[in-house]
């Protein structure tokens, strides 16, 4: 599997620039990529035209060498907000996008359990939503996107909004997940340390051109310690170029 992303742009009608600018990226089957920048430099937008909920001005989306025109099940995302159905327990939310692409009973049960499992929540399954914690909140919506093992998982700021003991309790377990799937994932972060924890590579996007400024690869062995000399040093270097290219 591969994603191309060609010259893509973006010119939203209420805009007098474009968000995104002559975007060019191939990313491999297996790659954890983060997409990091200023706040305005079109990393959602980005996201969001990979999925296909936008349309770009110029260019194009290949996923295996087919156009990206719309969503798809080729594509599972995963929002900052959790989204889940509260009228629904633990267990069954995840279950509920297995229901509706009419996978058999058996194997939505067995799907979901497994996922569950992975992210620490097997003897939550029964739960109501309103009765765990935002963290086991995510926790939930990641073992549903991963349920839905798509070839490529867009994760737009999943862990943000949560405090930074949950937000770095849950990069530790995706990152223990990722390396037991080595599922395709394009993640959006506003965080440099999260963006070297996480990936193979980092992609610095700019907010003045909306263009890729860079990409640093992250030849750090996993699991990461973020005191290391070695993460220290690529943290900062990464900070800086996003530093440099907020400033005016």
């Amino acid at each position: 599997m591969s994603l191309s992303i060609k010259n893509l742009s973006k010119k939203f009608d209420n805009s007098e620039k474009s968000t995104l600018n002559s975007i060019d990226l191939e990313i491999k089957d297996g790659e954890f990529i983060c997409i990091v920048g200023a706040s305005g430099c079109g990393k959602t937008t980005l996201l969001n035209l990979i999925a296909g909920l936008e349309t770009p001005t110029t260019g194009e989306i290949l996923l295996d060498g087919n156009k990206v025109t719309k969503p798809g099940a080729d594509r599972t995302v995963m929002f900052q907000e959790h989204g889940l159905y509260p009228w629904l327990n633990v267990v069954d939310n995840v279950k509920f996008p297995l229901k509706l692409a009419k996978m058999p009973k058996e194997e939505q049960e067995k799907r979901a359990e497994h996922y569950l499992k992975m992210v620490g929540l097997i003897e939550y399954k029964d739960y109501p939503i309103h009765q765990i914690s935002g963290g086991m909140r995510q926790r939930t919506a990641l073992a549903r996107a991963l349920a839905m093992d798509s070839k490529i998982l867009l994760m737009d700021e999943p862990f943000s909004a949560l405090d930074k003991q949950t937000s770095n309790q849950l990069r530790a377990e995706l990152q223990k997940i990722w390396i037991e799937t080595h599922k395709t994932i394009l993640f959006i972060t506003h965080s440099v340390e999260e963006s070297v924890y996480l990936s193979d590579r980092v992609v610095v996007l700019s907010p003045k051109t909306g263009s890729i400024t860079d990409i640093v690869d992250i030849n750090i062995p996993r699991p990461r310690e973020v005191y290391s000399p070695e993460f220290v040093e690529l943290r900062h270097k990464i900070l800086d170029k996003v530093k440099g290219e907020n400033t005016l």
